[in-house]
């Protein structure tokens, strides 16, 4: 048994990591850290683990993950990149759901995080965890930086197309949405009910820290500086994402639909609609899946996009697990079978 550890195990992504790991027929969840909560029983934070889940959070000191096969950081940006030295030194692999470790360059990471990086020796040899791109590394890493939710749909809708060098890289546009999960399990006035219900809007649009991600993970595809205008919105949903992606087209009569099913036929968690499609956020919610649907309205000279995905599974928790799978020679979607929920 993989012997699994969590940091930050009271977020939202901290508890879909336990919802998923206690199924895990592969993994034993040896410890469970939080600072806040440390001493409390898990199910009695989260009743919803009862039976599934035994044990007590502990204070996030690394004597208290050692004994770790691996550890999961589901933490806030800054956090896995103080304990990530002393943890791989004691030969624990770590896989980080937060930022610390997505970008190359110490120096863009602390423009865009407003902190120096803790350990920038290590970002080189961080592993991107996107399996539909990195798999092969992915399996030989001991350090993971884990795809943000934006990314991982975006990245994934655009990687058929810049692959085949079928678009304008230079013009890309990604205009998404996220349920108001996506910003974590806080107390914060523009989260509550009556702030986001019955509204919609835009944020960040002069500059997402998802943007120097998504950039780094196309231009890594492209081969070539790629030109991206990345638009984020908060939707009145719990989970989800619905990335809608534009690019102007430049591949003649190539067929669209046989590229995106081509490229992810034996993609167990990427699904490609039949053409005509259009996803349905509530179609992966609590799966592993990404949903795709690709089109050229009337013809013309812009291809569209679709991705959907489950921001705390697909993008965040559940590729977290797929990710530790590759590492630890299992197969990919052990305990990650889950069928989404409907409605």
């Amino acid at each position: 048994m993989i012997e699994a550890g969590i940091v930050g195990g009271t977020g939202y992504t901290g508890v879909e990591l336990l919802r998923i790991l206690a199924r895990h027929p592969e993994v034993h969840i040896a410890a469970v850290t939080s600072r806040g909560d440390a001493g409390r029983r898990v199910d009695e934070l989260y009743p919803s683990l009862r039976g599934h889940v035994e044990g007590r959070f502990r204070e996030p000191l690394a004597e208290n993950l050692a004994g770790c096969d691996v550890v999961f950081f589901a933490t806030p940006n800054g956090t896995a990149m103080r304990m990530a030295p002393a943890l791989l030194a004691a030969g624990v692999r770590v896989i980080d759901l937060a930022a610390d470790f997505r970008l190359q360059d110490a120096a863009l990471w602390q423009q865009w995080y407003g902190e120096p990086h803790a350990c920038p020796e290590l970002l080189a040899e961080a592993v991107y965890g996107l399996p539909e791109r990195n798999r092969g590394c992915i399996a030989a890493a001991r350090l993971i930086a884990c795809p943000g939710c934006y990314p991982t749909a975006v990245q994934l809708g655009f990687l058929p197309l810049l692959e085949a060098d079928l678009v304008d890289a230079g013009r890309l546009i990604a205009d998404a949405k996220s349920g108001t999960s996506g910003a974590g399990r806080r107390a914060e006035i523009p989260m509550l009910l009556s702030e986001t219900g019955e509204s919609f809007k835009a944020y960040a649009v002069s500059g997402h820290r998802h943007l120097p991600e998504i950039r780094q993970g196309l231009e890594r595809v492209a081969g070539n500086p790629v030109g991206l205008t990345f638009v984020p919105h908060l939707v009145p949903m719990i989970r989800g994402i619905h990335a809608t992606l534009y690019a102007p087209w430049k591949g003649g009569e190539a067929d669209l639909q046989d590229l995106f099913e081509s490229r992810y036929r034996n993609e167990a968690f990427v699904d490609v609609l039949p053409a005509g499609s259009h996803p349905d956020t509530r179609n992966v919610r609590g799966s592993n899946r990404c949903q795709l649907a690709v089109q050229r309205p009337a013809g013309g000279d812009t291809v569209v996009v679709l991705a959907v995905i489950d921001n705390l599974v697909k993008g965040a928790a559940g590729q977290a697990v797929q990710n530790m799978n590759l590492m630890f020679g299992l197969a990919e979607s052990a305990g990650l079978e889950s069928i989404a929920l409907y409605p």
